[in-house]
């Protein structure tokens, strides 16, 4: 049996792509529970596994822990190279955005935000939490490191609005030069457990270290994206 469970697996993951592709199962559908899929393609349990693993390893499924498989929407366009914030770049492409905030309080800073933003050994910063949504998809786990000095107050605000916008409302501060590392990761806890996935699942981690019109280290934020969320973009001429 197991000689032949690749040759399965192949089989399984080119009827269900075809299926996407042509629109059979459309972007957000729920696929039937796994034990109906296994009857459906005269296979074992192990053998369907493997290849919804290996669909959702493509980006075309996705898994959210106790409710199932479905079929992956289209990837959001994340354009490096513009200014823009979150609502705004998922309004723009026709999409539903949504915040929910987790958690924001002032802490003691790590050694890593404290490099980031040049502070010195305990510094105290202002960490705030947020789940974000597309069209009802948990996709994004953010974390925001603000640097308490140039945000009085900022924690009476409603904070699952754009922080950009508060920013420039309230501080009277924009977002000036941007610095960003990416890197592909295993979702850790906390990202996790906030979009509702097994912990070790593959995401895209974005380190952004902003500066203000004044060219000032305000903040940094750590993005943990689902991997088959977004598609990066950067068009950069010469010179």
């Amino acid at each position: 049996m197991r000689e032949n469970a690749p040759r399965a697996v192949t089989a399984i993951c080119n009827a269900l792509q075809e299926q996407i592709e042509h629109g059979l199962l459309p972007a957000a559908c729920k696929l039937p529970a796994e034990r109906k899929l296994s009857e459906v393609f005269a296979t074992t349990r192990i053998t369907l596994r493997e290849a919804l693993v290996q669909l959702e390893a493509r980006g075309l499924i996705y898994r959210e822990e106790r409710r199932g498989w479905f079929v992956s929407p289209a990837r959001l366009t994340y354009d490096l190279m513009k200014r823009s914030h979150f609502h705004a770049m998922v309004r723009e492409q026709g999409r539903v955005p949504s915040t929910q905030l987790i958690s924001a309080r002032l802490q003691p800073a790590s050694a890593a935000v404290c490099e980031w933003l040049q502070l010195p050994a305990l510094s105290s910063v202002i960490q705030i939490c947020r789940a974000r949504r597309i069209d009802e998809r948990l996709v994004l786990y953010a974390e925001h490191y603000l640097n308490p000095q140039y945000f009085p107050e900022i924690l009476q605000h409603d904070l699952s609005q754009s922080l950009t916008e508060l920013y420039g409302s309230h501080y009277q501060i924009e977002y000036g030069r941007v610095r960003f590392e990416m890197l592909p990761t295993a979702l850790p806890a906390a990202a996790a457990a906030a979009l509702k996935v097994s912990l070790g699942s593959p995401g895209l981690r974005i380190t952004r270290v902003n500066h203000d019109q004044y060219g000032r280290l305000i903040d940094c934020d750590l993005e943990f994206w689902r991997h088959d969320a977004i598609r990066l973009s950067a068009d950069v001429s010469a010179g």
